[in-house]
């Protein structure tokens, strides 16, 4: 759910919730509170409109009261000159916020106030003998100081006219009312800190808690530890917030790791370089020695140091080619120049260089050229020999035969020419084979001066052979020999239509 979805919800929540809550505990408040006031007051189910018009409902309060004194009248109007009787019934009445007052001529009898209304105020507030209107059931409403409600019963004894009334004062809330009033405003404080506190932990959990888990996150980044996880939670804005983190993270963490490897591989360069160096400088400078001290005492001698000492430096002069031209393959930025090269005259020339110097190491090349004569391919001749050159390094380097045999076949694969090296060396064992083009991977752990190397002769071959567009595998059998394989494009000439040349 987005942000500004969740705070429209929550402002709509805050308004609407309590409205309708407090709705509903008012209405459940009003059914209690009439069920309590119709037991006490004796009133058969009292309605809304009693409740809410206080006048009506304290006339309603009266009515048996005042059924009660209609039939004492009627009945044993001697009573009323009971006073026991008198007080009795007033007390009763004063529990309904009423009072009795009882009239005779022109004089009050009796006045029941609890807070001694003066009879003289009472004669001129209260109707005459035989008003129609304080007879009625509902009584009538005086407008006095103390504003009231009268319920009037006139009566003879003997030459008497005398008067009950039964005044119940407008002003007076019913205690249920009042603790009616109280708990619902209660109910609505309650409900208003209830619903901010619900709304405000759900903005809080969707929005604040993510991003505490993010600052907790960007900490762990910060120190270094890359080994967490953070949760896509929350708002919509932020839970994408997390996912962007949680890829950085991720990319942040494989980016560490890379480097670390990187550090690892350059490190083992190093160390394979310097040990690779060593060796011809150490051939070097002892021949050198043998030079200076005048071991070399004869021109056959002589000449034997000095190509000793030629081969050695070729050797360093190609460790260090094949450095730089690593250093060049981690930052893109090989040097390629693309040109045809007819491929059959190019492989002649190859295999013509390199049986001298297999030649020299007792090893027999043997060449097949099974392609047509005019097939060109589009390739970098320079680097498409340091590809061949590392092959044959790689097969020298294992060779464990007596009589070493490298063949060299090209064949024909539709819109690509195939070459096959292959040799009958030591061979790969299969859980190497899918490794020998990484970086640095070596299947011979021991390292000597006879099969030392930097590591990095493959996987040189496969960059080049993919930036040419092509590819390279290996098929190999341990004790028996391997074969190295790959492909380049063929180049073909897009036909032109002479025809349509002269028509335009």
């Amino acid at each position: 759910m987005k942000l500004k979805t969740r705070v429209i919800i929550s402002f709509f929540s805050i308004f609407c919730i309590p409205v309708i809550l407090i709705c509903v505990m008012f209405h459940i408040g009003m059914q209690v509170k009439m069920e309590r006031i119709g037991e006490k007051y004796g009133i058969d189910e009292p309605t809304y409109e009693n409740l809410v018009n206080n006048t009506l409902m304290l006339n309603k309060i009266t009515e048996n009261d005042a059924q009660e004194l209609h039939d004492t009248i009627k009945e044993d109007p001697d009573k009323l000159e009971d006073q026991n009787y008198l007080n009795d019934f007033n007390n009763r009445l004063s529990e309904s916020f009423s009072f009795l007052v009882l009239r005779k001529g022109d004089k009050i009898e009796y006045n029941g106030s609890k807070k001694s209304v003066d009879n003289q105020k009472l004669l001129g507030a209260l109707p005459g003998y035989g008003d129609p209107r304080a007879a009625s059931d509902n009584g009538i409403y005086i407008r006095t100081k103390e504003k009231a409600i009268v319920r009037q019963v006139d009566y003879q004894s003997g030459s008497n006219r005398v008067s009950a009334f039964i005044i119940t004062q407008t002003n007076s809330i019913l205690p249920q009312m009042k603790s009616l009033v109280k708990e619902m405003l209660v109910v609505m404080v309650l409900v208003l800190v209830g619903t901010s506190f619900v709304m405000c932990v759900w903005i809080y959990h969707g929005v604040v808690t993510p991003i505490k888990e993010l600052k907790t996150a960007t900490q762990n980044i910060k120190e270094g530890n890359l080994d967490f996880t953070v949760k896509s939670k929350g708002a919509r804005e932020v839970s994408d917030l997390c996912e962007d983190f949680e890829e950085m993270r991720l990319r942040l963490k494989e980016n560490a790791r890379e480097k670390v490897e990187y550090d690892s591989d350059n490190k083992e360069l190093i160390t394979n370089i310097s040990h690779d160096l060593k060796t011809p400088i150490t051939a070097v400078k002892g021949y050198v020695e043998g030079i200076m001290d005048g071991v070399a005492d004869t021109p056959e001698k002589m000449d034997r140091y000095i190509r000793t000492i030629y081969n050695k430096s070729n050797e360093m002069d190609r460790l260090i080619d094949e450095l730089t031209f690593y250093s060049k393959i981690d930052t893109d930025r090989i040097p390629y120049t693309f040109t045809k090269i007819h491929v059959s005259a190019y492989f002649e020339d190859c295999v013509e260089e390199l049986s001298l110097e297999l030649e020299s190491k007792g090893i027999e090349l043997a060449y097949f050229n099974y392609l047509e004569e005019d097939t060109v391919i589009i390739a970098d001749a320079e680097q498409l020999k340091r590809v061949i050159n590392n092959i044959i390094g790689n097969s020298i380097k294992y060779m464990d035969k007596p009589r070493g045999v490298i063949n060299i076949r090209l064949r024909d694969v539709g819109d690509f020419i195939q070459v096959e090296i292959e040799d009958n060396g030591k061979g790969i064992s299969q859980k190497d084979l899918t490794k020998i083009f990484n970086r640095f991977y070596r299947t011979d752990a021991s390292r000597n001066s006879n099969k030392g190397g930097s590591g990095i002769g493959l996987s040189i071959v496969k960059k080049i052979l993919e930036d040419h567009g092509g590819k390279v595998w290996a098929t190999s059998k341990s004790g028996v020999g391997t074969v190295m394989n790959f492909v380049l494009r063929k180049y073909q000439e897009v036909p032109v239509n002479h025809e349509q040349d002269i028509n335009h």
